[in-house]
C-alpha cells in the first residue's frame, strides 16, 4: 500500500502490574499524541484501573477488541491521519499480534516508535533467582476443551529438559470471559498429560516454581514439588510457572532460601 501519513504510531508498554509501571518516556508520548488505544486480551494489569492511567495523562483511552485491532486495523487507520499510541500490558512487542501490526505499519509507510516496559519474560527468571540465559523455549498452557487438549506445552518442557534448560510456562488468559488460568490448573494439566504419555517429564515429585502478581509490591514466588504446590492457594491473577532444568548451586540456594524449596534440593546437586 503506497501511502505515507507523516504521523507517528507509538507502541507503548504498560508494564506488569499498575499504572506506575509506565515509563516517563511513555507518559511523555501519551500526553502529546492525538488518540490512544489499548488492548487487554493478550495480558492485563490487575493492580490498577484504566481510569488511573487516564488520570496520569489527562486523556481518554479507547480499549479495543481483538477484532478491532487485527481485522479492522483501527490503530493503523487512525495513524494515517494523526499521532496515535497503542498500549499493551507488559512489553509492547512480545505478543505476535503487535509485531504483525508493526509489519503492517511498515507496509503502509507509517512511522513507528517503540517504548519498552517490563515483561514477564525478564521478571519471572529474576523473581525465581534463575539465570535468564539458561531458559529454553517459552510455552503457554491453554484452557482445554472437550475436543482440544494439546500436548505441545509438555513437549516444550521435555525439549528444554534435554538441553538442561529451564522452561517459563505462561498460563492462558481469556480476558473477554474474565478467565485467568491459575498455577493449580496449569499443574493439573501437566499431570494429566504425564498420565497419558508417561515420560516422567513432569511428575508429582518434580520441582516447579509458582509465581503470582509479578510487578506488584509483594509478588508471590513459591518453589516446591508439584504435589505440594497444586494444593496451595496463590491468590489473584496473573499466574505463571517455571519448570527448572539443571540447577547451578546459586540457583538452588535461591530457590531454597528465598522461594521456600525443600532443603534437600541443595543435597541433590
Amino acid at each position: 500500500m503506497e501511502c505515507r501519513s507523516g504521523f507517528m504510531l507509538y507502541f507503548i508498554g504498560l508494564g506488569l502490574y499498575d499504572e506506575k509501571d509506565i515509563s516517563l518516556k511513555g507518559i511523555e508520548a501519551l500526553k502529546k499524541v492525538d488518540d490512544i488505544y489499548a488492548e487487554f486480551y493478550t495480558a492485563n494489569l490487575f493492580g490498577t484501573t484504566l481510569s488511573a492511567v487516564e488520570d496520569i495523562i489527562s486523556k481518554e483511552i479507547s480499549v479495543l477488541t481483538r477484532e478491532e485491532v487485527e481485522e479492522f486495523n483501527i490503530p493503523l487507520n487512525a495513524a494515517m491521519k494523526k499521532d496515535v499510541a497503542f498500549l499493551a500490558a507488559g512489553d509492547p512487542l512480545i505478543a505476535t499480534t503487535h509485531t504483525d501490526m508493526m509489519i503492517e505499519a511498515k507496509k503502509w509507510n507509517i512511522e513507528t516508535r517503540v517504548i519498552h516496559s517490563s515483561s514477564i519474560l525478564s521478571a519471572a527468571p529474576g523473581l525465581a533467582g534463575l539465570q535468564a540465559y539458561k531458559f529454553g523455549k517459552v510455552t503457554t498452557i491453554p484452557f482445554t476443551e472437550e475436543n482440544y487438549f494439546p500436548h505441545s506445552p509438555y513437549h516444550a518442557i521435555k525439549a528444554n529438559k534435554k538441553l538442561k534448560a529451564h522452561t517459563l510456562v505462561l498460563l492462558d488468559i481469556r480476558a473477554d470471559a474474565d478467565r485467568y488460568m491459575t498455577v493449580n490448573q496449569g499443574l493439573e494439566y501437566l499431570l494429566k498429560v504425564e498420565k497419558e504419555l508417561g515420560e516422567e517429564i513432569v511428575t508429582e515429585d518434580s520441582l516447579a516454581v509458582a509465581l503470582a502478581r509479578a510487578g506488584s509490591i509483594k509478588p508471590l514466588v513459591r518453589a516446591d514439588t508439584v504435589k505440594k504446590l497444586i494444593m496451595e492457594d496463590f491468590g489473584g491473577p496473573l499466574h505463571c510457572l517455571i519448570i527448572p532444568g539443571d540447577l547451578h548451586f546459586m540457583e538452588a540456594e535461591y530457590l531454597v532460601k528465598i522461594c521456600g524449596a525443600p532443603e534437600n534440593l541443595l543435597d541433590e546437586l
